[in-house]
């Protein structure tokens, strides 16, 4: 997803290249084609989170989908962490920074996004968690205590003016499909998963894999959740849905949050930082691409306005540099 740092897929599907950096910077390769190829396809399904959020949420309680995206994807990194055997951090303080990675990017994250994606547009999500590279920048830099440029400030700027419209101009009734309620549940999603990146990305600075901090930090929150998903199950058992709202829980689960992070490194690796770094901004093209294309959603020209404000904030936030 957009944003973040790149130890968590995503969460909400995309990532700031701070940890990302530690790969190579050139291709291993002649030619980059397939490692362009894997990282598009990767910003397609990443950028189909709000889409695939709101079918599985369209048929099953909001709440459970959030809850079964991490656990099913606790299900497949479970094994393979130990199949893999990566080790757990050795110090205290490496480990707190895992449980505050893994809860707000695997509980809290998916949680509160996929109900506040139930009550929005998909294309509102997507836009939304466009911003993600922008708080995760601030926080990170409030954290650090670095000073910034001025192309920084003005990124910052114009991506959360164009955050601000794209919720004032739902509640003028220009928008259908979208809440107060809803917008706000996914703003509030991606602050807290931009913590979540923050603290990756510090533990991917001290040394510790960024493989390990995902696996570990998706197995311990689906085993964290299992209480949850009983209580939730408990209720009215086993939804019955359909299977466009059953595919769209396994694609948020093994795609965006496993799947996705292998073939996302696999093309830095393989097609160079640079190179490969850039294509994360088409994720929220992407996002509204699907929207219009399988819900028929149309945005108000405004909110396509604030949408290209939102992408050019953010572009400038990463090109003064983040975490």
């Amino acid at each position: 997803m957009l944003g973040g740092d790149t130890s968590h897929p995503h969460a909400a599907g995309a990532p700031d290249m701070s940890s990302a950096r530690k790969a190579s910077q050139s291709p291993s390769s002649a030619t980059a084609a397939l490692p362009m190829a894997v990282a598009l396809a990767v910003m397609v399904v990443w950028g189909g989170t709000p889409l695939f959020s709101k079918i599985a949420a369209g048929e099953i309680d909001p709440l459970l989908v959030g809850i079964l995206r991490t656990v099913v994807a606790g299900v497949a990194a479970i094994p393979l962490v130990l199949g893999l055997r990566l080790p757990l951090p050795s110090n205290t303080r490496d480990r707190i920074l895992l449980a505050v990675s893994g809860i707000t990017a695997f509980v809290a994250f998916p949680l509160l996004f996929t109900v506040g994606q139930s009550q929005t547009s998909a294309m509102h999500g997507a836009l939304i968690l466009a911003t993600l590279p922008v708080f995760t920048s601030l926080f990170g830099t409030l954290l650090e205590r670095r000073r910034v440029s001025k192309t920084w400030i003005l990124g910052c700027s114009i991506a959360l003016a164009g955050e601000a419209v794209v919720i004032v101009w739902r509640t003028a009734g220009s928008a259908a499909g979208t809440s107060l309620a809803g917008d706000a549940l996914v703003l509030l999603s991606s602050v807290i998963c931009a913590v979540g990146y923050v603290a990756g990305a510090r533990l991917s600075q001290r040394g510790y894999p960024s493989l390990a901090t995902t696996l570990w930090g998706v197995g311990f929150s689906a085993i964290a959740l299992v209480p949850l998903m009983g209580w939730s199950l408990a209720g009215g058992g086993m939804p019955h849905a359909g299977g466009a709202a059953w595919g769209s829980v396994l694609v948020l689960a093994l795609l965006t949050s496993i799947l996705g992070y292998v073939a996302w490194y696999w093309a830095l690796a393989h097609g160079g930082i640079s190179r490969i770094a850039s294509i994360q901004f088409t994720q929220p093209i992407f996002g509204l691409l699907l929207a219009a294309v399988v819900l028929s959603e149309r945005p108000a020209p405004v909110t396509m306005v604030a949408g290209v404000a939102i992408l050019a904030g953010a572009w400038l936030v990463q090109r003064a540099g983040t975490i």
